[in-house]
């Protein structure tokens, strides 16, 4: 044992100082630049267009008669917002604060915005180029668009292979270890062994979903996702109001601390910024090339219509749970700084303001969406797989697999699951930003072809016809009954 958790801190030390601390002076700036060039070529898509995201992840226009025929808007938002709203929410944001102080808060926030419009963008193409299953399903995202929109077959196999390794792999172990660090502090029961054993339910539980195909997925993340987040939201909101005379100090303190006017504990500007940066692309992955693929899975009539979904998944991820639960941290007054804590700080601030209990309500609320999490990012995994092969034997294997990561991330440590992950993160950004930049212009194109529909009173679709000038689009034919207008196919605006 004591040669094992050597091992880990030299491998911890690696990953930390030799990789991420230079990869990741480069990552932020890089999703910035790409936020604020994509906010400005679709005229602040991410925001002017909010009202219109709401009516799109309602839309009825993605249902069909039967679940083999096809998975609705909301089914596929709710695949992509398992593998968001999990840990990053809640020991993510505990380990941003740690690390990087009250600021760190401020620059979650500044990534979800400029990234909404990333979101919309990579979204919007993984819809575009998506290919149809036999059984009526879609599946696409950053493997599919690299292919056929850029005509980078060689990129799209390396991106195929980075988020088979970070979702299915990486991604997954930390939310087994979060799950199993708030057990145990649940329980206040922290052994190797203990963890252990939670490892092996974890395994277990995610091989009985994941050996039951996408439309398992679907239907277990759309029931469980949105009753535990707005269980934890109405806590959340219940803590604000509590110290509702504290909040405005706490607002104050997380600008301060964002611009380096006040620092504590050595959370400089630097590390807020970095953080927050870190931590942010964790929770929402905006340009990542994550939720795309999920994106590509729903059955809409205007690709455009995902690409809003898209986005306003990310606020829903950065800017409500992920705040909520860094208002519980800071009103609770933490000692920042004082060593990496994940989901236990968040535990111990909740249990301050609302009695014990609150330890174990963030160990049900965590479990679920960690779980859930680890069941959408397997999704995500597949989806990539899929793209080299269609061997059942080498699907099977690939379960296995993911169900030994789930396992090992359970009794792995916090700092080396966490830095791993920022890792393949920042290898996944930069293959996506690759494709999604140049690719840029199509989404502009479609976002107008949409809008000229909205402004003629219509709900829009779309055919590939409409834009004959792009290539490679082996869907949009007019096939799915939801891109005819009086069961009709339209070719013209």
């Amino acid at each position: 044992m004591t040669c094992i958790i050597t091992g880990m801190e030299k491998l911890e030390e690696f990953v930390t100082k030799t990789v991420n601390d230079n990869i990741w002076t480069v990552i932020p700036y890089l999703l910035i630049a790409a936020g604020l060039y994509f906010g400005i070529t679709t005229l602040v898509v991410q925001i002017r267009m909010i009202p219109e995201m709401f009516r799109s992840v309602i839309d009825r226009g993605g249902e069909v008669k039967s679940d083999a025929e096809g998975i609705s808007s909301f089914k596929a938002f709710t695949i992509s917002a398992a593998s968001r709203v999990g840990t990053g929410n809640v020991a993510g944001v505990a380990v941003a604060i740690t690390l990087g102080g009250p600021g760190a808060v401020f620059w979650m926030w500044m990534i979800a915005l400029l990234g909404g419009a990333t979101s919309f963008v990579e979204a919007t193409l993984a819809q575009l180029w998506k290919t149809k299953e036999g059984d009526g399903t879609y599946r696409g995202g950053p493997a599919y668009y690299l292919t056929r929109g850029l005509n980078a077959k060689w990129l799209a196999y390396v991106f195929a292979v980075a988020i088979t390794i970070t979702f299915g792999f990486v991604y997954n172990a930390i939310q087994s270890n979060s799950i199993a660090e708030s057990v145990a502090t649940s329980v206040g029961f922290d052994s190797p062994t203990f963890k252990f054993v939670i490892g092996v339910g974890l395994a277990v539980m995610t091989g009985i979903i994941i050996f039951g195909g996408v439309h398992r997925i679907a239907n277990f993340t759309q029931v469980v996702v949105p009753v535990m987040a707005v269980l934890y939201l109405i806590v959340g909101i219940v803590v604000v109001a509590m110290n509702i005379t504290e909040v405005p100090g706490m607002f104050k303190e997380i600008v301060y601390h964002a611009f380096g006017l006040k620092e504590i504990a050595g959370a400089t500007v630097g590390a807020a910024f970095m953080n927050g940066m870190r931590r942010g692309l964790f929770s929402n992955e905006a340009g990542q090339g994550s939720a795309p693929n999920a994106a590509a899975t729903a059955t809409v009539s205007h690709p455009v219509k995902q690409g809003l979904v898209q986005t306003l998944g990310v606020y829903f991820d950065t800017l409500l749970v992920c705040s909520l639960t860094a208002f519980i941290i800071l009103l609770g007054d933490p000692a920042v700084g004082e060593g990496v804590s994940g989901a236990s700080l968040t535990q111990e601030a909740l249990a301050g303001q609302v009695g014990e209990w609150g330890i174990h309500f963030v160990t049900i609320i965590l479990f679920f969406l960690a779980f859930s999490s680890i069941i959408g990012n397997y999704y995500l995994a597949q989806a990539n797989l899929e793209f080299f092969t269609q061997s059942k034997a080498v699907m099977t294997g690939f379960r296995a697999f993911v169900m030994l990561w789930v396992l090992g991330g359970a009794i792995g440590s916090v700092p080396l699951v966490w830095a791993l992950g920022d890792t393949f993160a920042a290898i996944m950004v930069v293959i996506n930003l690759i494709a999604i930049v140049p690719l840029g212009g199509v989404a502009v194109k479609l976002l107008k072809n949409y809008n000229e529909q909205k402004r003629k009173g219509l709900d829009p679709i779309f055919h590939r016809d409409m834009l004959p000038e792009l290539k490679n689009v082996e869907c949009w034919d007019g096939s799915d009954a939801v891109c005819r207008r009086g069961g009709k196919i339209v070719t013209e605006v």
